[in-house]
């Protein structure tokens, strides 16, 4: 601290210290993890996209989890472009990284319940759909005509729907993992 008079009196000024705490995070496993994660994001993004416009072309109502998994890719996409921000600046807190990924986890549990549901509910699932009319489909039509077509259409679909589930499965499953990441990170600075 340093100290001045002026006129007969003591004006104490006080230097701001800023100490920025940093925490060591593996970067290897962030990147890994923000690169499977945007990928699992954009995917979900694109089928439900597509599914959208399939629904709208045959004049039948959208289910409400299209957008909400759309959204809820989106968000994803954005809490990793936040992420980029925030360890460019060397800000990147585990604090932040635990609770944005809590968040995200339990959006993308409900997406997954629900995909699970509608890929093998108990009565006209899209599995059991997929099972009868397209997988099992005997003979598999071949050639240039409009029913290889449409079969090839719905085979997409169904593929569509199961990658879906796969990577709503992972992408949940590393949201979990960044969560124990980040608290393994401040665990090791805090030792």
């Amino acid at each position: 601290m340093a100290s001045t008079v002026a006129s007969g009196s003591v004006v104490y000024e006080r230097r701001v210290v800023e100490r920025i705490h940093k925490y060591h995070w593996p970067a290897v496993q962030l990147n890994i993890w923000m690169l499977i994660m945007l990928i699992a994001a954009c995917l979900i993004i694109g089928v439900f996209a597509t599914f959208i416009q399939i629904q709208q072309q045959l004049l039948l109502p959208v289910p409400w989890y299209f957008p909400y998994y759309i959204t809820v890719g989106a968000l994803t996409v954005t809490f990793i472009v936040v992420l980029l921000w925030l360890i460019y600046q060397r800000r990147l807190l585990p604090s932040i990284v635990m609770i944005g990924g809590f968040i995200l986890f339990v959006l993308w549990l409900v997406g997954l319940i629900v995909i699970s549901v509608e890929l093998w509910g108990p009565t006209g699932s899209v599995s059991s759909n997929c099972n009868l009319f397209v997988f099992g489909a005997n003979p598999q039509p071949t050639g240039q005509s409009l029913n290889t077509l449409a079969w090839l259409e719905q085979r997409t679909i169904c593929q569509s729907w199961q990658a879906v589930f796969a990577f709503g499965l992972v992408g949940a499953i590393f949201l979990l993992w960044i969560m124990v990441m980040a608290y393994q990170v401040f665990a090791d600075d805090s030792a």
